[in-house]
């Protein structure tokens, strides 16, 4: 979920009725200014006899199952390879509304819609946001393991192969060539924990697998810093649950996180509490019982049924494609600074890879090279590097400390910053803002500092 936006957003899809949540588990982004041309092979692109072109897509989560998807569909002979098909990675799990309708998500895999946020600063001042949403707009909460589930069954469906493997390595053709890469990977059956090793050779190779990417490793993609998420499910009363029915809330304070935040969000039948860290990962649980501490007397009584942690990157990595080798989803670093969002971007990653695959090849037919992937990375950057921007710059300024986020919080009592925060968020299109608007808003975010500066100072006479 994005904490804020500086950037105003516009979106127009409507959303049909609530859903219910009874469904069972089944390089550094720069500026790119040239405008998007749709891709076509070249001339010079062989043409493949007597076969498709051939993609391994490696991980299963929301961007392996979209760019899955998308090239089954466009004619390319797809295999995705999974280690975890159960997989319940702890993830806040809200997506925006406008992946409702750009992925179809049906609405019986979104377990609750959120309306309103709580922001609670380290003082435990509590502002209320979500007052400037439509009726039918919402913030969707998942669960990752009925999400990735029904990505990846979609993607069966169109075409693609799906393997539960755990990819090992690859060897690579001499750059430039048109040889294939071989994978190694072991496959699982019948649910036994020992699998068998096996190989096959492809034409491309799509990592989507996730921060610790093997795939980024075998092309040298270079490392990134990353966060500690640690969350935990916890089972909730009735009562208690009815408060969260359509309510997430967000702690911020240096006992929570010193770098990022802590999160109550609802999901179907409990809710997820969790916290993060890059700079001070050896300390997540203390932080975790913090924001439970924060909590307790709206999750008093419940149990916990689920502990989760995992590797989240906090920029993207210095190399995300060589030769026939691209990087999406977490596996290239698209997660975003202060708010931490990354299914979105994972999933159209995913699909805006496949989609220059496809096109680059004419439906699988030709042979694809270095240049149609990395029109995937320029329509990419073009499209979002203003969101991971601006979200950088408020990260530096608003998390830095205490008083700081004092501060964000009651900037965040604004009806126009809620405005801006929750458009950014919902629909990811940047247009202007309101100019009056804006010179309001910097004059306040001045101010907001002014304060939290001098209470810091204040403080800080305290304690000598």
């Amino acid at each position: 979920m994005a904490s804020l936006s500086t950037a105003t957003f516009i979106g127009l899809r409507r959303v049909p009725s609530p859903p219910s949540c009874s469904r069972a588990p089944p390089g550094d982004l720069a500026p790119v200014h040239p405008p998007h041309l749709k891709i076509r092979a070249a001339k010079t692109s062989p043409k493949l006899s007597g076969r498709a072109l051939r993609v391994a897509v490696v991980g299963g989560g929301p961007a392996g199952g979209a760019a899955a998807e998308a090239l089954a569909k466009g004619g390319v002979e797809t295999v995705l390879i999974e280690r975890k098909l159960d997989n319940c990675k702890p993830c806040g799990g809200a997506i925006p509304l406008c992946m409702v309708g750009e992925f179809d998500l049906p609405l019986d895999i979104i377990d609750r819609r959120v309306t309103k946020m709580k922001m609670i600063s380290p003082s435990n001042v509590a502002v209320d946001i979500g007052r400037t949403l439509k009726p039918h707009e919402y913030i969707g909460m998942v669960r990752r393991e009925v999400l990735d589930a029904f990505l990846r069954d979609r993607a069966s469906e169109a075409g693609a192969t799906i393997i539960n493997g755990l990819f090992l390595r690859m060897d690579t053709p001499e750059s430039g060539s048109r040889g294939p890469y071989k994978i190694y990977y072991t496959q699982y059956e019948g649910g036994s924990a020992g699998g068998t090793r096996k190989e096959m050779e492809v034409d491309a190779v799509i990592g989507a697998d996730g921060a610790n990417s093997r795939v980024a490793k075998s092309i040298g993609a270079g490392d990134y810093d990353y966060a500690i998420a640690f969350q935990e499910r916890v089972k909730i009363p009735d009562g208690k649950m009815e408060y969260y029915k359509d309510l997430a809330e967000m702690y911020v304070g240096d006992d929570v996180s010193p770098d990022f935040y802590g999160w109550v969000f609802p999901k179907c039948d409990h809710v997820a509490v969790g916290t993060g860290t890059v700079t001070h990962k050896s300390e997540i649980k203390r932080f975790q019982a913090a924001t439970r501490l924060r909590a307790r007397d709206k999750i008093e009584g419940g149990k916990i049924i689920r502990v989760e942690a995992h590797p989240i990157p906090e920029h993207p990595r210095p190399r995300r494609v060589l030769d026939r080798v691209a990087l999406v989803g977490d596996a290239a670093g698209y997660v975003t600074k202060c708010s931490g969002e990354g299914i979105y971007f994972a999933a159209k990653s995913g699909r805006m890879c496949a989609e220059a695959i496809v096109e680059g090849s004419e439906n699988g037919t030709r042979m694809i090279n270095e240049a149609d992937l990395r029109t995937y990375l320029k329509k990419f950057d073009q499209t979002y590097w203003p969101t991971y921007k601006v979200l950088d710059i408020l990260q530096k300024v608003f998390y830095r400390s205490n008083p700081a986020r004092e501060a964000f919080v009651e900037m965040c009592a604004d009806e126009y910053v809620q405005k801006m925060t929750f458009d950014s968020y919902l629909y990811k299109k940047v247009v202007p803002g309101n100019p009056l608007e804006d010179l309001k808003l910097a004059v306040n975010t001045i101010g907001s500092l002014v304060r939290a500066n001098a209470l810091r100072n204040e403080m800080s006479k305290l304690t000598q």
